[in-house]
């Protein structure tokens, strides 16, 4: 699903860049992952299934001291957070997204927007995927 073909067409028409070459996607230890590689930079989306609450929420809160809480944004899924780096990480129901923007340049886009919006923006695309809208 965040690799889908239909997730990198959306996500092409959303960000008005050129379609991106997909690398991926991969499947380890239950993290499902690929990479979108623009011609000035790649951005990773990832979605880890986790077997109950509790191993879930312990999950998505060692990736906040993992990778740094620069903001809360507890409108998206069941809880998430922008990293320090600009990236956003969202946990729904037994599963957490994240939509690493480190290696994309600091302004990225038609119009040119900055990757910690662009982060937001792939993620909403993402939810709204999985809840059908």
């Amino acid at each position: 699903m965040v690799c889908s073909d239909k997730a990198l067409k959306e996500l092409s028409k959303t960000l008005g860049e050129p379609t991106a070459t997909r690398v991926g996607p991969t499947w380890s230890n239950h993290l499902y992952s690929c990479s979108f590689v623009y011609p000035t930079g790649t951005m990773t989306l990832s979605v880890k299934e986790l077997s109950s609450w509790p191993e879930t929420i312990a999950y998505y809160e060692q990736l906040g001291k993992q990778l740094g809480v620069r903001e809360n944004i507890p409108d998206f899924g069941q809880g998430g957070f922008r990293t320090t780096n600009g990236s956003i990480v969202v946990r729904k129901d037994w599963k957490v997204l994240t939509i690493d923007v480190s290696k994309l340049p600091p302004s990225f886009g038609v119009p040119p927007t900055p990757s910690s919006d662009i982060s937001y923006t792939v993620a909403d695309v993402i939810l709204g995927c999985w809840s059908g809208r």
